[in-house]
């Protein structure tokens, strides 16, 4: 025999509360700081261009310089860092850990238009910035035109002059 129930929205959000209950209880009791700390991070980026290079900007605040490694191999750039949790003598009894720890990897392909043997990296502030040089065909050049043998019109890409 099939009992037909009535459908409780409230039901359905009461047993997800309990849920979530339970779940901050549990990470709240068992105090360890690894459970809390164990968590991955990709750095924020922003990659721009002008004239005459690429340029990525990273934030790595809390990274030691010497904790960061920037390489290019086969047309990829690749920055591999750490930041490590630095636990202090006396014992702290953390409830809430926001900031992001351990190792990263972030790769980046390339354009063809980037001479891979001309990479500047400066960290300054907490802030790797990598220079990535254009190669000199890659560069917008500025070619003079003559007309009529009278005038010449100077032509910068794909402005024109009367």
């Amino acid at each position: 025999m099939t009992v037909i129930t009535r459908w409780d929205p409230f039901r359905e959000f009461s047993t997800l509360q309990d849920r979530m209950n339970r779940l901050f209880q549990q990470s709240y009791n068992e105090g360890s700081n690894e459970a809390l700390t164990n968590s991955t991070f990709a750095p924020s980026v922003d990659v721009y261009e002008d004239e005459h290079n690429v340029v990525l900007k990273i934030d790595v605040p809390g990274i030691d310089e010497k904790d960061l490694d920037v390489r290019v191999e086969n047309n990829t750039l690749t920055v591999h860092g750490e930041r490590k949790f630095e636990k202090e003598e006396k014992e702290e009894n953390y409830r809430r850990i926001e900031r992001q720890y351990g190792s990263f990897t972030r790769s980046f392909s390339l354009p063809p238009t980037v001479n891979p043997e001309s990479v500047q990296a400066n960290y300054e502030k907490g802030v790797l910035k990598i220079k990535l040089e254009k190669k000199a065909e890659a560069k917008p050049k500025q070619i003079k035109v003559n007309v009529g043998g009278e005038k010449t019109l100077e032509a910068k890409g794909a402005t024109r002059a009367a």
